[in-house]
């Protein structure tokens, strides 16, 4: 594993996600109270024995950058490991990255310094548990130039994935990059096979392929152009998503939308959620500031602070109000009488006594006043916030109510 080399790219504008990407990275996004969304990636790394680390950056990315600097010094140098940050630059030409295959081609430079025998090329905005040595393990055992993590998923979400076609021994003989009518499992017209965006490649060809696509009429893409092409004249592979989950549940998420992310956060509050989190053979790892102890204050009639089927993190303090199915991040404050259910709050968030929210999204340090409702009535909500087409309020950070 000290031969790989593990690039992230993590400068994506993450527009679906907005308004919680307007001042900040995708990757950067807070997620499950205490984390950000790349922190599943680098955690997968750390935890697969991968320590040599590159993060791509582009767009909005100083809060991305403050985070690992402040949470991610963890490697020694000296040995030879490192999480290293690299913001575009125009290296090559005077354009930002083009696509996924042009971000790694302006930065080839790092793979003729670092010289690996294989790269790992990851996404930094997904969210779930993936043993990266077992699918090294797979490329290797199949001589592959270029071997694709796979999940099975119903085919009614191939307009936003790669869905790949395979023969018996999982060798990849057709790629469709988001395509309305897929190629589906045989023996299953509903389901599919699509990319998860993690990519092994062997080091030499991945450097030929990029550079032949620099020199084309491309989108400089890797599922558009890159793989498409490699597939009749490279030894391309997937490899199944499951066999490398230490969970053994096979959970992914691309949390690329309000509704995605706002699901894959309830996700965690149920009873026995398939994601993880305390798994002590599998942290997820990030940085921890020194906040106090959450607690709950208040026990009289009509009055009481509780928290139900919910995360409450550090510096919480629910003062006489009720949460229920709703996931606090730390230092959020709820007074007396206020009321949230099946919501996300960011840090710092505020909520007024006798305010009720519900099935909503509030960003870091919004205060909520006194009697204020959220997301009970959504044509009125619609008029000051975003509401998304299945109900989900989102209260950006820059309003004043």
């Amino acid at each position: 594993m000290r031969n790989i080399l593990a690039m992230i790219l993590a400068g994506g504008r993450g527009e679906r996600l907005y308004p919680l990407t307007r001042d900040r990275a995708k990757p950067a996004v807070p997620f499950g109270a205490i984390y950000r969304i790349i922190d599943f990636t680098l955690s997968n790394c750390i935890n697969s024995n991968i320590r040599k680390i590159y993060i791509l950056t582009q767009y909005k990315s100083i809060s991305l950058e403050r985070h690992i600097k402040l949470g991610w010094n963890i490697l020694p140098p000296i040995l030879g490991e490192f999480i290293g940050l690299i913001p575009a630059q125009q290296r090559i030409n005077e354009q930002w990255y083009q696509g996924t295959a042009d971000a790694i081609y302006q930065n080839i430079y790092t793979l003729q310094e670092e010289r690996p025998e294989l790269v790992l090329i990851l996404s930094g905005d997904h969210i779930y548990k993936m043993n990266y040595q077992e699918m090294v393990k797979f490329h290797y055992e199949k001589r592959a130039d270029l071997t694709i993590a796979a999940i099975r998923m119903d085919r009614r979400y191939s307009k936003e994935f790669g869905v790949i076609e395979i023969d018996k021994e999982w060798r990849i003989i057709g790629f469709q990059e988001k395509p309305e009518e897929p190629k589906t499992i045989p023996g299953d017209p509903e389901a599919i096979l699509a990319s998860m965006g993690v990519y092994s490649f062997k080091t030499e060809i991945l450097v030929k392929r990029l550079i032949e696509d620099a020199r084309s009429d491309s989108t400089h893409d890797f599922g558009r152009d890159i793989i498409p092409s490699m597939i009749e004249k490279d030894n391309v592979y997937a490899f199944d998503f499951i066999q490398a989950d230490p969970s053994g549940v096979g959970y992914w998420r691309d949390v690329g939308t309000i509704d995605a992310y706002f699901e894959a956060n309830m996700d965690l509050v149920s009873v026995t959620p398939k994601l993880n989190l305390y798994d002590p053979k599998w942290p997820i790892l990030t940085y921890h500031p020194p906040y106090p102890p959450a607690k709950t204050v208040h026990d009289e009639k009509g009055r009481v602070g509780t928290a139900i089927n919910s995360i409450i993190s550090n510096g919480c303090i629910i003062s006489g109000g009720s949460v229920r199915r709703s996931v606090l991040s730390p230092r959020v404050n709820i007074h007396s009488y206020a009321e949230v259910e099946d919501s996300i709050l960011l840090d710092g968030v505020d909520i007024g006594r006798n305010a009720k929210v519900r099935r909503t999204i509030i960003d870091k340090g919004v205060k909520i006043p006194e009697g204020f409702i959220v997301g009970y009535d959504l044509d009125k909500d619609a008029k000051i916030f975003t509401v998304t087409s299945s109900g989900i309020v989102v209260v950006p950070k820059w309003i004043r109510l």
